[in-house]
This record gives structure tokens, sequence and C-alpha cells, in this order.
């Protein structure tokens, strides 16, 4: 069951990294509309942080075990800080985000794609 839970994270990473680097303006506008018409969404990362916890707590066996838990603590550092964070802090960070040129967010998708192909290889899903 664990290796099936890594698995849909590398799974998640590898969809937002390949919409990022095939789409990276239009994934950003409609994210940045989203958050316009409910700021509520901020909420769901929520789901990061138990995402994160899940990364550091499960991922002590398979390989790159640093990897995991820098990733694990910055998925919920992240989280905590979307979530709970001041608005006054948040909001320019987001404005900042949401600002930047595409070549930015194809090197955050490439990244989230390493990421995914690590886990799954970590995981011994790549190969026999």
């Amino acid at each position: 069951m664990t290796r099936y839970i890594l698995a849909a994270i590398a799974g998640i990473w590898m969809a937002d990294g390949l919409a990022l680097l095939t789409v990276p303006l239009l994934v950003i506008k409609r994210v940045q509309e989203s958050l316009l018409n409910s700021p509520q969404l901020l909420r769901w990362e929520a789901v990061g942080i138990g995402l994160g916890a899940i990364l550091i707590l499960w991922s002590g066996p398979i390989p790159y075990q640093p990897l995991w838990w820098i990733t694990g603590g910055a998925m919920i550092i992240k989280g905590c800080f979307l979530t709970w964070g001041p608005a006054a802090w948040r909001t320019p960070l987001l404005d900042w985000c949401f600002a930047r040129e595409a070549i930015d967010y194809r090197f955050f998708g490439l990244w989230l794609c390493m990421l995914a192909v690590l886990l799954l290889h970590a995981l011994g899903l790549l190969h026999r």
C-alpha cells in the first residue's frame, strides 16, 4: 500500500510537471483565476502538508532518502505558509510567482518531472 501512495504522489508531480512544460502560461493563468474567484482553494494546501508528511515517514527504506526528506519538508512548509500564513506575506509572494515568465514555469515543471521519475525509480517501478 505504501508504494502505491508514494507512486500516486509521483503521478501528481508528473502530471503537474508535464502541464507546466507544455502550456505553462495557461496553467498559471487558470490557477490565478481560480484563486481570485475562490481564495478558499488555498485550504487544499493542507493535502500537500499530509502528502509531505507521508513522504517523510514512508520514504525510509527507499533510495535517495535525504531527497525525500527535504522534499517532504518543503511540501509541509509551503503548505503551512499558504494555508495559515498571513495574507500580508502570502499575497505579494503569490503575485510575484504569477508574474514569472514561461521559462521559469518550465524549469519548475522539469524539476517536478525529475522528482516523479526519481521517486518511481526508487520504488522500483521503472526497472525490473
